[in-house]
């Protein structure tokens, strides 16, 4: 319902409104990642995929402009600013980096290497740091991001897995996580099977003992390869490699994946099969999943006792996924003839440690992604991943966020802004009252439901409606989170209409229910506040309030107008405005008949001062007015 109040002026509520000369200082950037301005007006973008490198990226080359293009060289520099101006942001790597990816990091900011830090140093370190690259040493914990104190925009892992860092408390402090899975997927592929065959042939062993003095041929004999069954446990880029390097080897390969899709394991020759099915069958057992609660200890005493008798096992994955005690006694009893292992529950591990001792076991120190190509290559991908972040670019690496194909996020890009906007125009029109508890957005589109992506646009109506009436940023990574968090329901219906497939959206419709309206008119004959926006020439606009069309574009600032429609309105206040030097840039009426009620809506470059605002309420025609930022 409306509140009765609203019928006569009704000044901004100090909630949503700010002093001319700090609003006037924020600079608006398209930036999905870390964005807490008033304004994402995005102008000219072209998305497209960088050939040049395999992170397969978007990319935004065009230029970013703020809604109000007079005023942008006066914006000064603030520290929240990271593209477009002189203020390079702060990127600390905490452990070694080739020089290939720290040259490319350099080029945008300031570079700190700072290895072996203790967990109290980086968490004093974060605080000034836009980003952070890590390697598989560095704890990323909750402390982390809380000493951060949201300054942090992005965590950098160089490399494929990322249990070191705390991926819930990176969403919920809205900072992007990105990884490096490609460059070292061949190089850790190749000492899968390095391993693989120097278990299979004792090369370790017998090196040891020749170089000890000693001949014993007879000893050291091996097993065959060929027409024996390996088993790669986890079906990603790393162990789909290996499968195909075990394959050459003339070995007949299966593997386990619940998330791998069959036709591409087909391609491959290889044949989907069950957990207990793969153990229970094989050879030979490569480890290729990442380390999750699932899979924690999924080696332990009872998966060793499903093995076939003389097993042998590869692990170039993660140490945690193996019960190290359990492997030792399954070595002892011979359950498992023999073990090769690149990685460790603890790293390094201890001196004394029975398993590295343990004369069947090959053991490695990480050395899976330790070519030159590969860390070259894993130091070049997470630095333009990283910058890319910092430049408010969406990655295909991305671990926390919703993946948004470049082709959509290119055709989306305006109906972001409107989205934005909408929500930042529907939260002002709220009086108070229990909350905002549940929206709903209507998309008018002629395409069907699968053709239509709206996780980027719903994420940008939150964070327009959320960040107006609290201090918490909003962004692509958190916005369900924070939505979730603050109970606030969003709804999403699509309409298909008779209008252009070649647009995404030919509407937007933002309605609050249960709540009292500062504007009365905004309420629709549901008794909902209930706003429209489309995109038109690659603007945004607002087409409608409640039950009152309009046509009105979306920059600036906005004043609504509930008057008698009468001869003279427009220019009546028009003049009001040109009195304080306000520079009216879009003027729209909407009526429900002719001579009797109308809405103006007015888009004014500045914010009237008060004076303008009393004077325009001060009109016996006008019967209510909002005055509202975006």
């Amino acid at each position: 319902m409306a509140s009765s109040s609203c019928t006569k002026p009704i000044f901004p509520s100090p909630t949503f409104s700010s002093s001319p000369s700090s609003q006037s200082s924020k600079t608006s950037h398209l930036s999905f990642l870390n964005s807490n301005t008033f304004g994402t007006i995005p102008k000219n973008i072209k998305l497209s995929h960088n050939s040049t490198t395999s992170r397969n990226s978007i990319l935004v080359n065009g230029v970013l402009k703020t809604a109000d293009q007079t005023k942008q060289t006066t914006h000064p520099v603030t520290n929240d600013s990271v593209v477009g101006n002189s203020q390079k942001p702060t990127i600390l790597v905490s452990e070694k980096l080739g020089e290939a990816g720290l040259q490319v990091l350099r080029k945008l900011g300031h570079v700190e290497c700072a290895y072996d830090l203790s967990a109290e140093e980086l968490c004093k370190k974060i605080s000034s740091c836009d980003a952070l690259i890590v390697r598989s040493g560095t704890k990323v914990t909750r402390k982390v991001f809380e000493a951060a104190k949201g300054k942090l925009k992005v965590v950098g892992r160089a490399g494929v897995g990322i249990d070191n860092v705390d991926l819930q408390a990176a969403t919920e402090f809205g900072c992007l996580v990105v990884n490096a899975p490609t460059a070292n997927t061949i190089a850790a592929a190749e000492h899968g099977i390095a391993l693989l065959a120097a278990m299979a042939r004792n090369v370790s062993q017998a090196d040891a003992s020749i170089k000890a003095g000693k001949w014993l041929r007879s000893k050291y004999v091996g097993v065959s390869m060929v027409g024996k069954t390996l088993a790669v446990m986890g079906f990603g880029k790393v162990g789909s490699e290996v499968a195909r390097r075990a394959k050459g080897l003339g070995m007949n390969v299966i593997a386990h994946d619940p998330y791998a899709p069959a036709d591409r394991a087909r391609a491959v020759g290889v044949e989907l099969v069950s957990f207990d099915q793969a153990i229970s069958t094989a050879d030979f057992i490569s480890l290729h999943m990442p380390l999750t609660p699932t899979t924690n200890k999924v080696f332990n005493d009872n998966t060793f006792a499903k093995m076939k008798k003389g097993v042998r096992i590869i692990n170039v994955a993660r140490g945690g996924v193996i019960d190290e005690d359990a492997l030792v006694k399954a070595l002892d009893s011979g359950v498992v003839a023999q073990a090769a292992l690149d990685v460790f529950t603890e790293e390094p591990p201890s001196k004394d440690s029975k398993l590295v001792q343990h004369e069947n076991v090959i053991a490695t120190p990480h050395l899976g992604a330790s070519t030159k190509e590969a860390q070259e290559g894993v130091a070049i991908e997470i630095a333009e991943a990283v910058v890319g972040a910092l430049n408010g670019e969406l990655s295909a690496t991305a671990v926390n966020a919703p993946m948004v194909a470049p082709e959509v996020l290119s055709e989306l890009a305006p109906y972001v802004v409107l989205a934005e906007k909408l929500g930042r125009l529907a939260v002002q029109l709220v009086s108070g009252g229990s909350g905002i508890q549940s929206i709903k957005v209507v998309y008018r589109s002629a395409r069907g439901p699968d053709d239509l992506d709206t996780r980027l646009l719903r994420a940008m109506i939150t964070k327009g409606i959320i960040e107006p009436i609290s201090n918490t940023i909003v962004n692509l990574v958190n916005a369900d989170y924070i939505a979730k968090q603050k109970g606030l329901r969003i709804s999403e219906e699509r309409v298909v209409v008779d209008s252009s497939p070649e647009l995404p959206v030919e509407s937007i419709q933002i309605q609050i229910s249960n709540v009292e309206s500062k504007f009365a008119s905004a309420v629709s004959e549901s008794g909902q506040i209930s706003i429209d926006g489309k995109v038109k020439y690659g603007t945004p606009h607002l087409i409608c309030v409640g039950s009152f069309g309009v046509d009105v574009s979306l920059e600036g600032n906005l004043i609504l107008c509930r008057q008698i429609d009468q001869p003279g309105m427009i220019g009546l206040v028009g003049n009001i405005l040109g009195e304080q030097n306000v520079n009216v840039s879009f003027m729209s009426v909407g009526r429900t008949s002719r001579r009797k009620k109308a809405i103006m809506a007015i888009g004014v470059d500045e914010e009237p001062n008060k004076e303008a605002l009393e004077n325009i309420g001060g009109v016996p025609a006008i019967e209510e007015f909002v005055f509202l930022k975006l």
